[in-house]
C-alpha cells in the first residue's frame, strides 16, 4: 500500500481539542495507523508555530507530539535540505497566481519526489496542486 504524506493541518487537529477537525483526525489516525505515512521537518515547524502562542502547556503537548511522530516506526520524517529550500522558493516563484505558502510547495514536491497522491489535511491547496486530501 502506497504511503500517504501528512500536513500540519491533520497534526494539529489531532492534538487541539478545539479544532473543529479534531475528531475526524482521530479517527484517520486509527484508520491508518499501519499504514506508511511521510511528514517533513518544515510540516513540522508549522505545527510548533502554530503552538507557539497557546501557553506553556499546550507548548510541552506540541513538543510530545512531536516525539511520538519521530518515535513512529511508520512514520518517515524527511530533512528540508537546503537545495530542496531553494527548489521549494522557486516553485513557490513561479506561481504568483497561486495562495501556496512555501511549506506547501516543499510538500508538494516531496509528495511528487515520493509518488504519494494521497495526503492527511483539509488544505484546498493540496487539491488544486492535484492531490487527493483524506480529511473531509
Amino acid at each position: 500500500m502506497p504511503a500517504i504524506f501528512v500536513d500540519a493541518c491533520f497534526w494539529i487537529a489531532l492534538l487541539h481539542r478545539r479544532d473543529a477537525l479534531h475528531d475526524t483526525a482521530r479517527q484517520l489516525r486509527r484508520r491508518f495507523r499501519r499504514r506508511k505515512k511521510v511528514t517533513t521537518e518544515m510540516v513540522l515547524v508549522e505545527v510548533l508555530d502554530f503552538f507557539a502562542g497557546f501557553g506553556e502547556a499546550q507548548r510541552r503537548d506540541a513538543l510530545d507530539l512531536i516525539q511520538t511522530i519521530v518515535d513512529d516506526d511508520d512514520t518517515d520524517i524527511r530533512p528540508q535540505t537546503t537545495n530542496q529550500f531553494w527548489d521549494a522558493v522557486a516553485f513557490y516563484a513561479a506561481r504568483p497566481d497561486q495562495e501556496w505558502g512555501l511549506v506547501d510547495c516543499s510538500s508538494f514536491q516531496m509528495m511528487a519526489s515520493l509518488g504519494i497522491r494521497e495526503v492527511l489535511t483539509n488544505d484546498h491547496h493540496f487539491t488544486q496542486a492535484g492531490f487527493t486530501i483524506l480529511m473531509q
